[in-house]
């Protein structure tokens, strides 16, 4: 008899959660895996469709009033911190692990797993489909273009755009 391994439907209750504050609005065809290892601040929006995938060995912890778009996908593996009052486009893609280069002798996906956090500082805003890479501290108050793809830092207050994403200019004081 065939057996196999699921990390489940992704269905969950809100008492699972590590921490939930009041508040918090989910839409329709949110997925949630690992609630125990998730806090959510007070007031914080989670788009339709988008996925919180907690890890059981780290944490997503997401700051007061946080909008969430539509159709998100957040790996926390390594870790994920992101701020009160960021707002998140539809589609944004936020990685915290990814396999090693061991060369050619072995499959990538059986490469072992190397772990980074992401911390995502108050006050950013993250546009539509941008993507960000394991181990990436996005500052305060930064604005991460539609599409970007961050691989490094992004110091506070500036915008980045682009594959990767390279410092345009910073915010107007």
């Amino acid at each position: 008899m065939a057996t196999h391994r699921t990390h489940g439907d992704g269905s969950f209750e809100l008492s699972q959660f590590r921490e939930l504050g009041d508040e918090c609005v989910f839409e329709a065809g949110v997925l949630v895996f690992h609630p125990e290892n998730i806090t959510l601040g007070r007031n914080v929006y989670v788009g339709h469709y988008a996925i919180l995938k907690g890890y059981y060995k780290n944490e997503l912890r997401v700051g007061d009033g946080t909008w969430i778009g539509q159709q998100c996908f957040f790996h926390a593996a390594g870790g994920l911190t992101i701020g009160c009052n960021v707002g998140i486009g539809p589609g944004v893609k936020i990685i915290t692990s990814v396999h090693d280069e061991v060369g050619r002798g072995m499959p990538i996906l059986h490469a072992p797993v190397t772990f980074a956090p992401v911390v995502i500082e108050d006050d950013a805003d993250i546009g539509i489909n941008a993507t960000i890479l394991p181990g990436v501290t996005i500052g305060r108050g930064a604005l991460v273009g539609a599409g970007a793809v961050v691989n490094r830092d992004v110091p506070p207050y500036a915008i980045v755009a682009g594959i990767p994403a390279k410092i345009l200019r910073e915010r107007p004081l």
